[in-house]
């Protein structure tokens, strides 16, 4: 209120001042006729009415035609009219001074109304930006207020939902908004402005069901403004609460297919070795006379087994901590030569009688890479190669700078993998439709492998193509704490 008559008190001393100088200026600097001065004084006061509106404008007017009748109208330094004519044109000046502020305030009025609607738009739009950003239910919840707090500049902001009977609020706030007037706006279903406390509650409408409602204060908007904020909320609550859902019906989905693969390897690969192990401890135990050297025979396929089924679990438990992140690294700069050396050296058995060919691009940078777990990617994909390829022919092992990261390659020419099956291999307990049951195997060597070169900040993917073999390859990205020659 003080800022309000403040500013008018300061018009009127201006409108006067203005008045006063035209005056002056026509009656004892430059004489003018009557028709310049009447649009002078009306050129003032459209100027006055569009800096303080009608009040000061309206003001003025009545000033302007006192001095105008008083100075420039015969008889001159009189309040009396000698021409009728005069009459008539002073009360056109008085007319148009008027109407003319009228105009222009209702003009500046829109013109302020019309900024005022698109900043709250934009504002809007902000906001709706924000709230999208959140996929969280719980998240979204404790931040919707402080997004209403930072998005419209208002002093305080609550959320209410009645399903868990619970208070959300800003972190801005100086003060708590009523409760009782959140929860009567929720049962009522409608809109509560306090617009002399710049209060606002309002439900929070899905459609024409309420599932909440909100507070505002600390601000004036309007009411459409304050409806869409509610129903944007709305949106983003539900739209939370869908990706919650799908989420959850996916992880579903993925527990489930996990379950039927973990069965089928259960079925397939454990199965073989238990009976190995049954069979020959039956036949020890009906043996009626030792024979040491079947015996010993026995007692191998058990151990062979057993280690067997040990390697099962402990790819399994690996397999688990890839993926909890709980498995330390031990990054330093590592030539890709050291990697592939290693690989080769713990695969010698198994290649025994097999032509590998290493083709390693001269010169090339050291990745920042953990050595062993390196090893043991590229250890996958050898034994890999090996296991689904003819023996008579050779496996390929290549690496090459590729931007800025070195890629290691493992190409067999075994049958090849199909299109469909390409976008399954790297998935956990995952065999060949036409080759789990020819070779032995649980479907975890690959996975492991993307866990290992994922944890180190690279990338394995596969190319093949059916009859002609395939190729395995991962990134490992180059150290750069190495200095490399000029």
């Amino acid at each position: 209120m003080q800022r309000f008559l403040g500013g008018r008190i300061a018009g009127v001393a201006v409108s006067l001042v203005v008045v006063a100088v035209i005056t002056y200026f026509y009656s004892r600097t430059l004489h003018v006729n009557q028709t310049t001065v009447a649009l002078s004084f009306l050129l003032a006061i459209l100027a006055v009415s569009a800096v303080w509106g009608m009040l000061v404008s309206a003001f003025m007017s009545v000033v302007a035609t006192v001095a105008f009748n008083y100075f420039f109208l015969p008889p001159l330094r009189m309040l009396t009219i000698a021409d009728p004519q005069n009459w008539v044109a002073l009360f056109a000046f008085l007319v148009t001074s008027i109407t003319g502020s009228r105009l222009s305030t209702r003009i500046r009025k829109e013109a302020l109304e019309a900024n005022q609607r698109r900043r709250e738009v934009e504002r809007l739009y902000r906001f709706s930006r924000q709230l999208l950003g959140e996929g969280n239910v719980i998240q979204l919840m404790n931040a919707i207020p402080d997004y209403i707090v930072e998005s419209f500049e208002v002093g305080a902001a609550e959320l209410f939902l009645p399903q868990k009977d619970k208070f959300y609020r800003s972190g801005f706030g100086a003060f708590h908004l009523d409760e009782e007037k959140m929860k009567t706006a929720f049962l009522q279903d409608e809109v509560t402005l306090e617009s002399e406390h710049s209060q606002y509650f309002l439900p929070v409408r899905l459609g024409v069901r309420p599932i909440g409602s909100l507070g505002i204060s600390g601000v004036q908007l309007s009411r459409q403004t304050v409806e869409a904020i509610g129903t944007l909320v709305a949106i983003a609550i539900e739209r939370a609460r869908a990706v919650e859902e799908l989420g959850q019906t996916e992880a579903e989905r993925q527990s489930e297919r996990l379950k039927s693969a973990l069965l089928d390897s259960i079925t397939h690969d454990f199965r073989t070795p238990l009976t190995s192990m049954k069979a020959a401890v039956t036949d020890l135990l009906a043996s009626s006379n030792s024979d040491s050297s079947k015996s010993r025979e026995l007692l191998t396929i058990i151990n062979e087994e057993c280690d067997r089924l040990n390697r099962l679990v402990e790819e399994a438990g690996e397999m688990a901590k890839l993926e909890a992140g709980e498995v330390a690294l031990d990054l330093a700069p590592t030539p890709v030569e050291e990697i592939i050396e290693a690989a080769l050296a713990h695969c010698k058995s198994a290649l025994t009688g097999r032509q590998v060919d290493v083709r390693v691009a001269p010169g090339l940078p050291p990745v920042h890479a953990d050595l062993e777990r390196a090893k043991e990617a590229l250890v996958q994909l050898i034994d890999n190669a090996n296991i689904y390829s003819p023996k008579e022919q050779p496996i390929t092992i290549s690496a090459e700078l590729t931007g800025d990261a070195v890629t290691t390659s493992v190409a067999d020419r075994g049958p090849g993998i199909d299109g469909f099956e390409q976008t399954m291999i790297f998935d956990k307990f995952y065999r060949g439709k036409d080759q789990r049951y020819l070779v032995r195997g649980t479907g975890m060597g690959l996975p492991i492998a993307r866990a290992i070169i994922a944890a180190q900040n690279g990338n394995i993917t596969v190319t093949s193509q059916l009859g002609h073999g395939s190729v395995f390859s991962f990134t490992l990205p180059v150290d750069h704490s190495v200095r490399q020659p000029q």
